[in-house]
């Protein structure tokens, strides 16, 4: 069970994941428009089941992660957002600095529910954070998501190669 507290916005409630949102996740990872900018392609059942168990881990294990984000009416699954340690290897690295991540369903694209749950996630970091930095990585092509980065106050520090693929790096200190 996931330690994850419960967050809840205007529209949508932030919750822990669980086994039962296998199928949603699925099919947010599968999806190719989703996944254009984070990876390149759509992720496998196994590798969505690899990524769900590692939302629960960072829980358990390092005091913050990923929320399965629902709307609050009806509570549909729209997507996931969060902080992790991903021990990214790249130059510059993020060292222990929590990375924020988020992707939704195409359905909600455009009603600013990212820039809703951002704010929500960053929120509780500056309570739950000794440092509150933040940092986040972005495909320079994905204008989308860094229009709810510079909304939420994050500034691109540096642009690097991670697998193969330019991105940039965009850090934001809270508070």
């Amino acid at each position: 069970m996931s330690r994850a507290p419960v967050l809840q916005t205007e529209r949508l409630v932030l919750r822990g994941h669980t086994k039962a949102d296998f199928e949603a996740c699925a099919a947010l990872w599968g999806d190719p428009g989703v996944t254009r900018f984070i990876g390149g392609r759509p992720f496998g059942r196994d590798e969505v089941w690899a990524r769900l168990l590692r939302y629960v881990g960072h829980w358990c294990e390092m005091g913050f992660g990923f929320w399965a984000v629902c709307e609050k009416e009806g509570g549909r699954f729209v997507g996931d957002l969060g902080f992790a340690d991903f021990k990214r290897v790249m130059e510059p690295g993020f060292g222990d600095t929590p990375e924020i991540g988020w992707a939704l369903i195409p359905d909600v694209h455009g009603k600013g529910y990212a820039s809703e749950a951002i704010a929500a996630a960053l929120a509780w970091a500056d309570a739950h954070f000794e440092d509150p930095r933040t940092v986040c990585m972005i495909a320079p092509e994905n204008a989308a998501s860094l229009r709810a980065a510079q909304k939420a106050g994050f500034t691109e520090y540096a642009r690097t190669d991670f697998h193969g693929e330019t991105v940039l790096l965009e850090r934001l200190r809270a508070g």
